[in-house]
Order: C-alpha cells, then structure tokens, then sequence
C-alpha cells in the first residue's frame, strides 16, 4: 500500500503545482488557457497515435480488457442515472452526476499506469483508452441531451459536431487505422508524434491541476456525495467481479482497476457548461474527487492481491 502512495504521489504533486501555479498567475492566466488547447488538440492525440498505431493489439485480450471497463462503466452509469432520478434532482444537477459517475480522467490514469508499471503498464493503459474514450462520449452526449430535454437538445449540434471532430477520438481512428493496415513505423510521422507524446503527461498533470476550483466545493455536497459513491466505489466493484469472472492477465487487471478508481474528467465541465447543465457543481464534483482519488486508487489497487 505504502509502496502505490509512494508511486503515485508525483502524479497528484505535479497536479497540485499546477493548482498552484494558476492561482499565482505563473507564467500567466493566458498562458494555461492556451496550454489546455495544445494538450487536447496536439499533446494527448500524438500521445496516442503513437502508442496505438504502433502497439501490437494482440498482446491483450481486448476482448475481455472491453468488457471488464464496459462493465464497470455501465454499471456506474446506471446507478448515477437511477440515483439522481430517486433522490429528484433537476436535469441539470441530475446530468452531473450522470457525468460524474461514468466519465473519467484519462490524463491521470495514463500518468499513474506509466509511474507504477513502466512502459508496459502506459501501452495498456492507451489501449483502455482507446476502448473507453469514444464509447464515453458518445453515451454521455446522448445522455446529457436526452435529460436536458429541449434545453439541452437545442446545443445537441454543435455538441455533435465538436464529438465528430473530437481529437482524442480522430487520433485514436488513425492509431487503429495505421496497425489494422500494418503500416508500421513512418519516418518522421512517427518520431514527432513521440517526441510530442514524451512530454504529454507532466503538461497534461499540471493542466488538470490548474482547472481544479477548490471554491466550486461550496456547491450541495448531495450530488457531490453520490457522484462520489458511483465513481469510486460502485465502478471499482463491478470492474473487481469482471475481472474475477473473465480472470485477464495481471497487467490489464491492474490498469483496468486503475481506470475504475480514476477521478471524473475535467471535460466534463466544459460538457456541462456547453449544454446547460450545472457547471459550478460539476466543478464541485470534479475537485472533490480528484482530492480523494490520492487515497481511494491504492486502496482500489490493493483489491487485485485478493484476487491473484
């Protein structure tokens, strides 16, 4: 247990730096609004490219690996949507707990699995990602708009159309597009997008930080609570009895419990904001969980010594 803190603290110091270094305006306020455009539309998709198209997609049983994350990301999903509904929340607290149960932070997962496994654990790391994040936006788009109803229908298009030209998604297509066709390595192409995904995950740690709005807590710690529940407790159970049922390699066990104990993704305010749903409380929801993510992952963690 000591030992995963340990290997984890630098990921959730560097998230802190960034916190801070905001709130002090270093460099400056326009500098970490542009920072998180470079991370969404250039770091994290070579990041991806390159691992994807390069990745050899049989080492994996990616069948069981989709079903162990779909399993567990359903379940949540199902459970914030039915624990909104009984509590009567309004659509537009009820969507960020819908959001706050079922999406995920794929930046922290990536950095996490990379500082505990090495190499291997930040390749599987990227293919759960490439199951996950197309599947997720999809299903949390469709959702916020069907709750929302006209309000939220009437942003429904141009949602749409920002998921059509998502560049985490397109990038993940082109990886898979690349290694189903046995490109293979591309001079140049391939270096860049390397040197690029190298230094991905510490900019992408401090962007994460930087978005964090501690004051958003004062928000109704109601939804905040069963967001939390959702997200770190009901997806780790499920994720735990998949993998106890299908019993995949200790590798993808692992990642798959890293991705079931990761906070909600800072995405989901902009979701949240862009389609009228309660954007200061998913900000709420988002920092709380990303402040207890530091404790519940090694927790989470040490459920696969029980189970290999």
């Amino acid at each position: 247990m000591i030992g995963a803190w340990l290997a984890i603290a630098p990921t959730f110091a560097l998230i802190v730096l960034g916190y801070v270094l905001r709130r002090g305006g270093i460099p400056s306020f326009e500098f970490w609004n542009l920072n998180d455009r470079l991370v969404y539309w250039v770091l994290m998709p070579a990041l991806f490219f390159a691992k994807i198209s390069s990745a050899d997609l049989g080492a994996a049983p990616l069948g069981g690996f989709a079903g162990i994350l779909y399993a567990g990301f359903f379940a949540a999903v199902g459970f914030g949507w039915l624990a909104q509904h009984l509590a009567g929340y309004a659509p537009a607290q009820g969507t960020d707990v819908v959001q706050g149960v079922g999406r995920f932070n794929t930046f922290v997962g990536l950095a996490i699995a990379e500082a505990m496994f090495g190499a291997q654990g930040l390749q599987t790391a990227v293919l759960g990602s490439a199951l996950l994040v197309p599947v997720v936006n999809v299903v949390m788009v469709s959702m916020l708009a069907m709750m929302l109803g006209t309000h939220g229908g009437s942003r429904l298009g141009g949602t749409l159309r920002e998921l059509i030209r998502n560049p985490l998604i397109l990038s993940i297509l082109a990886g898979v597009a690349f290694n189903l066709m046995g490109l293979g390595h591309v001079p140049v192409l391939h270096e860049t997008a390397l040197v690029l995904g190298q230094g991905a995950l510490p900019v992408m740690l401090l962007c994460v930080g930087a978005n964090l709005r501690l004051d958003g807590l004062r928000a109704s710690m109601g939804p905040v609570i069963l967001a939390g529940v959702g997200k770190l407790v009901v997806f780790p159970l499920v994720v735990a009895v998949a993998i106890w049922l299908i019993g995949p390699p200790l590798i993808v066990a692992q990642v798959a419990m890293i991705y079931a104990a990761l906070p909600v993704a800072v995405a989901a305010y902009s979701l949240a904001r862009q389609m009228g749903a309660d954007a200061p409380l998913m900000a709420a929801i988002i920092t709380a969980q990303t402040i207890v993510a530091f404790v519940s992952i090694p927790l989470t963690l040490s459920l696969i010594s029980w189970l290999y």
